[in-house]
Order: structure tokens, then C-alpha cells, then sequence
């Protein structure tokens, strides 16, 4: 079955089209740095900030307009000879706390941190005094009337399962 010149066109187009597509898509996530640690501290940069737009992906496989504006300034911001946390820090203030995968531990943050072992902490203070409070109560002793109720419930019981 020959294919006609037009179809043949067509199926060349699309085949075309269809490379240009994967060149595309790899040459925007491409970075180039001609030093190996350069380019393993952009993969790590990347790869621990947070797309704003996305749901829980970091921006080095993220495909919004925002998270390829944010690769594109660290990769700027490492080829202008900027420190790791330099280039963290402008991320946070630009875009907010939210953007980190590993937040700074500052004021804010010890809150965080320090209320659920506060929590567990006081929980276990409370179930300490409980546990205290019950093994130091008194209990009084059982009256005559109560032993012998006492007495004969145990002795009817014995006889019932007998």
C-alpha cells in the first residue's frame, strides 16, 4: 500500500513535530556549568525548593512557567558566584518560607518543632500523676455488713459454676 505524496508529508510533519517536542522540553530543564560541583549544587538547589504553584514538587521536575523562572535564577544566581544559602535566602524572601523543603529554624519555626514534644512531654506528665495518685489513695476497709455480703456472693458463685 504506497502512500500517497501528501500523506508521506504529513507523517514526516508529525514525526518532526513530535522530535521538536522532546528537544524542547529537554533543552528548558538543560543547564549547562562546565564544573562538575557546579552543576551537582544546581541539581541539589533544584531539587530542595518547593514549586509555589505545584503541590508538593520541587522545581527542578516541576513544569510551570514559575518553577522554570526559578531554575533559570539559581542557575543565574550560581553563575554570578552566589553561596548556597545566599540563593535560599532569596527564594524565601521572594516567594515565602513555604518555598524550602527544609525550613530555617528560627522563632517561628521553634514552635513548630517544640509543640508536639511539649504535648507528648505534658501527656506523660499527666498520665505519671494518675498513675501516683491512684496507687497512693487509701482504701478504706469493708464494713461487717459488707464482708459477709461479700462472703456469701463469692461462696454462691463458686456454687453456681461447680
Amino acid at each position: 500500500m504506497a502512500l500517497n505524496r501528501k500523506s508521506r508529508c504529513c507523517v514526516v510533519i508529525v514525526f518532526l513535530l513530535a522530535s521538536f517536542q522532546s528537544v524542547a522540553d529537554t533543552a528548558i530543564d538543560a543547564r549547562h556549568f562546565e564544573d562538575p560541583v557546579m552543576a551537582e549544587r544546581y541539581r541539589d538547589l533544584t531539587a530542595s525548593l518547593r514549586c509555589p504553584k505545584c503541590d508538593a514538587q520541587a522545581i527542578d521536575s516541576s513544569d510551570s512557567p514559575v518553577a522554570a523562572d526559578m531554575r533559570e535564577r539559581v542557575a543565574m544566581m550560581l553563575r554570578d558566584g552566589r553561596a548556597d544559602k545566599e540563593i535560599l535566602d532569596f527564594m524565601a524572601n521572594r516567594f515565602g518560607e513555604f518555598v524550602l523543603y527544609n525550613p530555617r529554624l528560627d522563632g517561628r519555626t521553634w514552635l513548630l518543632w517544640a509543640l508536639p514534644a511539649a504535648l507528648v512531654a505534658g501527656g506523660a506528665m499527666i498520665v505519671i500523676a494518675f498513675v501516683r495518685a491512684r496507687r497512693h489513695r487509701r482504701v478504706r476497709p469493708l464494713s461487717e455488713e459488707e464482708r459477709t455480703r461479700l462472703s456469701s456472693l463469692i461462696h454462691r458463685h463458686r456454687e453456681g459454676s461447680e
